[in-house]
């Protein structure tokens, strides 16, 4: 009876060491994870005080330089055109004519062609028809429209607008007028322009 009792002793002594290593070990792996939280923490503090005196630099720069001289030098549009290859076009190859492609080129002072934000109103007219019915369609296009828009070749930059006119154009046998009014979004002048069209050969 005696050796079962020590039994029993020995038993409970062992389960109880077991239970308390398993304690030690959850409180060292607790430990572990609030030691790296501290540290992730700690990192992300660092960069967002980083970030923080970078931003105050450039506030502080920006400060610094006159309005007026920032836009003078960030951009100088001063007129802009309408490019040649503006027409009508048959897309699908099927003989009749329902795209208006229209090609715009913004240029500043120094003659070079610059991708800037605008409004821009489109219109097609007849000029050679009665007043009333002269204009035969018009579009708008917002900033946001219009930078999704640029479109480079080897050949040209411009913004490249596109257009249908199936239900607008009965037949192209004499030439049409492009207007194209850009409205500068940051400066807020407004340049016309105007083109026309020939039916190609």
């Amino acid at each position: 009876m005696k050796a079962a009792y020590i039994l029993i002793g020995s038993l409970l002594t062992i389960v109880a060491g077991c239970q308390t290593q398993s304690k030690k070990d959850s409180l060292a792996d607790a430990i572990n994870n609030l030691q790296n939280e501290k540290k992730q923490l700690t990192s992300q503090i660092q960069q967002e005080k980083k970030g923080n005196q970078q931003l105050q630099k450039q506030i502080k720069n920006l400060a610094g330089i006159d309005t007026q001289l920032k836009f003078s030098n960030l951009y100088d549009i001063q007129r802009i055109k309408i490019h040649k290859y503006t027409n009508l076009y048959d897309k699908d190859k099927d003989g009749k004519l329902e795209k208006l492609i229209v090609y715009i080129q913004p240029i500043d002072a120094q003659g070079d062609i610059v991708k800037s934000p605008a409004f821009v109103d489109v219109q097609l007219w007849d000029l050679n028809t009665e007043s009333e019915k002269a204009l035969l369609a018009e579009w708008h296009i917002p900033p946001q429209e219009l930078k999704k828009l640029w479109f480079a070749t080897l050949i040209t930059i411009n913004y490249r607008l596109t257009f249908d006119i199936a239900d607008k154009i009965e037949n192209f046998q004499e030439p049409l007028t492009v207007k194209v009014i850009f409205t500068d979004l940051l400066t807020g002048k407004v340049f016309n322009e105007q083109r026309v069209i020939k039916p190609q050969q």
